[in-house]
């Protein structure tokens, strides 16, 4: 995901982006709902609603499966449930940057 397309993401939602507003505009927007992501998944519509309303984080291998399957580059999954992850440490001074190997 873009640096424009989280500015935007982060204005729509009036603060702080969390992996689980991100899931969720995506889904909205792309018109799919949480029952067709988890059965595309292979997750519960459950784990899907836990997540975007921020009471679960997904895994690195479901991040990795949501990107897969919604059609968006990993990388921007990654850094956002890795920032979310830091935040619920109290590490909120740090930042993170995902970049594929080469």
């Amino acid at each position: 995901m873009s640096t424009n397309a989280k500015k935007i993401l982060k204005k729509l939602n009036k603060g702080d982006l969390s992996f689980g507003d991100m899931l969720l505009t995506i889904r909205e927007t792309d018109d799919i709902t949480q029952a067709d992501l988890a059965k595309k998944c292979r997750v519960s519509r459950g784990l899907i609603c836990d997540i975007e309303k921020g009471r679960r984080l997904p895994t690195l291998e479901q991040v990795k499966i949501f990107a897969e399957k919604l059609g968006y580059p990993i990388q921007g999954f990654l850094a956002q449930v890795l920032e979310d992850q830091l935040k619920s440490a109290n590490l909120k001074n740090y930042k993170v940057k995902v970049e594929a190997a080469s």
